[in-house]
């Protein structure tokens, strides 16, 4: 509900880009969903940029175009979200892909 507040808060001056700091930190799965869907028909409809930075990568697949993985500060790779998630070609990206499989 909170999350939702804050969004609401945000859109009331209609921005065209919206920077979100894990949005879904700390939500149980069911609300995770429902605010992820929440958040794609608000980008979808109102025809808002987001940027997101998040750790999960479920949440950037879900949500993200392109991706930019970022290590010590540093951009180590970005590109299609599908593409880099898919084959990332950076070692730090591949360890974070690999990390999530061997969850």
């Amino acid at each position: 509900m909170q999350q939702r507040l804050q969004i609401a808060r945000n859109l009331v001056t209609g921005p065209r880009l919206v920077f979100m700091d894990e949005p879904t930190g700390g939500l149980d799965v069911s609300v995770q969903a429902r605010l992820l869907d929440l958040l794609r028909g608000l980008v979808r409809d109102m025809g808002l940029s987001a940027v997101i930075v998040t750790h999960d990568l479920a949440v950037v697949r879900l949500l993200a175009d392109r991706l930019m993985v970022m290590k010590s500060g540093e951009v180590v790779e970005q590109g299609l979200t599908d593409q880099v998630l898919d084959d990332p070609q950076h070692g730090y990206t591949q360890l974070l892909v690999s990390s999530v499989l061997a969850a």
